[in-house]
């Protein structure tokens, strides 16, 4: 089993993540941020990895502190699951449609981070929680996972369903580039041999 667990305590949060890559989407999550919890569900129900996160954070000042670290958490869990990333299939493509929204979300695990984010919101808030924030979050899972990341909104009105729909592709797509390629199940996706560093 490809799973590992990441701790991170900060004068702003003491968080612990737990991930699987080769689960079945179990979850156990709380972050104290109900938006959150519910997109960190989808994330693990659409990508099938088990995840547990347990966060405590400085939410009475705002959610910014707890929704970077929890990113941060999980992307270093998913980065430490996958080790050396030798079999991977590396690459990960979802467009996601959600009634009037569709988002296409693309991956690289290619250990060189770098997030491309189109999508813009009509509503400064989703709940409790800034929508700013989410940028944060994809940015700091990217940078944590080695991912090159690319969501893209094509078109939405219903905030929420943007959002979800983000979530979803980036559990679909991580999903794909997750998984182990049976056909070169003992070398690393790359002719450099490794991945990670120039391209």
């Amino acid at each position: 089993m490809r799973q590992a667990s990441v701790e991170r305590k900060t004068k702003e949060t003491q968080i612990k993540a737990t991930v699987n890559l080769d689960g079945t989407g179990q979850y156990a999550v709380s972050t104290g941020i109900g938006f959150l919890d519910h997109m960190l569900e989808q994330l693990t129900r659409h990508s099938l990895i088990d995840l547990t996160v347990e966060a405590k954070g400085d939410i009475h000042i705002d959610f910014h502190h707890t929704t970077e670290d929890v990113a941060i958490c999980i992307g270093e869990a998913v980065a430490k699951a996958l080790g050396e990333r030798k079999g991977i299939t590396r690459y990960g493509a979802a467009t996601i449609p959600m009634d009037e929204t569709l988002t296409e979300v693309a991956i690289d695990l290619s250990n060189r981070p770098y997030l491309i984010w189109k999508v813009a919101f009509t509503k400064p808030k989703l709940g409790e929680m800034d929508t700013e924030l989410f940028k944060e979050w994809f940015q700091a899972f990217a940078q944590a996972a080695g991912a090159t990341l690319h969501v893209w909104n094509k078109y939405g009105e219903n905030n929420h369903h943007i959002v979800e729909s983000c979530y979803k592709g980036l559990a679909r797509a991580l999903r794909q580039a997750a998984e182990i390629d049976p056909r070169k199940s003992d070398a690393v996706p790359s002719t450099k041999g490794v991945l990670g560093g120039s391209l």
